[in-house]
């Protein structure tokens, strides 16, 4: 099929714009000088408390003023942090600290709108500090300095407040202003996989792994999580770890970083129905949009038939293309439904399209060597793109709503 032919010059502008953006490193670089110039700050502060403490010559105005500037140092400092790390990430290059032991929890999701919310509430942290030392040192701090004082300090939370509420409806009308026919179908009348609360066991399996904890949520990621299309909101908190006789705990707590959406990696949850498969997929995809990447969910029936409407348009490449735009799309319940040789081929146009350029997690009623059953003669070029940088995760178990149907029926 033949593709848009771009402009070559066109290209060369865009990608020469989008080299400028080094321009931007000595600035942060120039940043890190200015950390060190308020680490020699903080301790020749420090150093000038304590001997005004070991002489005797200390007040407790004196040391609570001091200790108060002391704090106004680290928070400045710990602004800059932010700054440099937050905003060279975002607007220059990669860090690549995906991994790393001591990755700050909120580089995972940063943006612009959300670096600017932090930058705001941390300046209204430092003129707090600011006017708390104008009211210790009340006695020596004129009547219009305080009014100025407290002025601006109101003023900058109000900023911070309008800030912070501005950022919640700019992405959501960045997730829903796009065509109708790019906007996964979001009201479906059933669940796909009832939330687990399943009998007590007698004997528990060892869990060699807990899940990660549910990050908090902001206005970003809530924005996100509605635009994402999923059936229902499943946690991995509330996945029912005793239901499945034997999974890989290890392998979806690693996952609920969702590190593999940076790393563009797919995962792919395979067992028979009503194992937790969709519970699972749909509680990763709430966890991406926590961390910052745009989601898309839908059925392997759904993508199908959205890929075939762009077929008939004119304009798959343009739809496979304007998916690029999620990190991370979701294919629910392969093998379910008879595909044709037509949907098929689109389900393999759209895996080999976002082979090492984006995530997919996908469910499965069967393994990947029997997916010639759904995917015919294309089946070993699929399979061999989605798992070749993959968790393939086997759930294993009976059905967790036949169980609690029967259960229901014995009582």
């Amino acid at each position: 099929m033949a593709r848009v032919q771009q402009n070559p010059t066109t290209t060369t502008l865009g990608y020469a714009l989008f080299a400028t953006r080094w321009l931007q490193a000595p600035l942060y670089f120039g940043l890190v000088a200015a950390q060190g110039v308020y680490v020699y700050k903080f301790f020749k502060e420090l150093w000038t408390l304590i001997l005004m403490c070991v002489s005797g010559h200390a007040t407790e105005t004196y040391v609570m003023l001091a200790v108060l500037k002391l704090v106004d140092v680290v928070m400045i400092a710990n602004l800059l942090i932010m700054v440099i790390v937050g905003g060279y990430e975002t607007f220059v290059s990669r860090i690549g600290l995906q991994g790393h032991r001591d990755q700050p929890e909120w580089l995972s999701h940063v943006n612009s709108n959300v670096l600017k919310v932090k930058l705001a509430t941390a300046i209204v942290g430092i003129s707090s500090v600011h006017l708390l030392q104008m009211f210790v040192d009340v006695h020596h701090t004129s009547q219009h300095a305080l009014l100025w004082g407290t002025v601006i300090h109101m003023a900058f939370i109000a900023s911070a407040a309008i800030l912070a509420y501005m950022s919640g409806p700019m992405v959501a009308q960045a997730g829903h202003g796009q065509p109708a026919h790019t906007q996964v179908e979001r009201s479906r009348g059933r669940d796909h996989e009832d939330r687990h609360q399943a009998d007590p066991e007698p004997e528990a399996p060892p869990v060699t792994a807990a899940l990660p904890r549910q990050p908090d949520p902001d206005a970003d990621a809530e924005a996100r999580i509605r635009a994402a299309g999923f059936p229902a909101r499943k946690l991995l908190e509330d996945f029912d770890e005793q239901h499945p006789r034997g999974f890989d705990r290890e392998a979806v707590a690693r996952l609920g970083k969702a590190d593999f959406v940076t790393a563009r990696r797919n995962v792919v949850f395979v067992g028979p129905p009503g194992t937790g498969k969709t519970h699972l997929a749909v509680a990763l995809g709430v966890r991406a949009c926590q961390a910052g990447h745009r989601v898309l969910f839908a059925t392997a029936a759904e993508w199908a038939a959205r890929l075939a409407d762009a077929r008939a348009a004119g304009r798959l490449d343009a739809e496979l293309t304007a998916l690029d735009e999620h990190p991370l799309l979701i294919v629910d319940e392969v093998g379910y439904t008879p595909l044709d040789t037509a949907a098929a081929g689109l389900l393999f146009q759209l895996v080999a399209h976002r082979y090492e350029r984006a995530s997919l997690i996908v469910t499965a009623d069967r393994p990947l060597g029997r997916w010639d059953e759904v995917f015919g003669p294309s089946a070993p070029a699929l399979t061999d793109r989605l798992a070749h940088h993959a968790d393939v995760v086997r759930l294993d178990g009976d059905s967790y709503r036949t169980r609690r149907a029967t259960s229901a029926w014995a009582d």
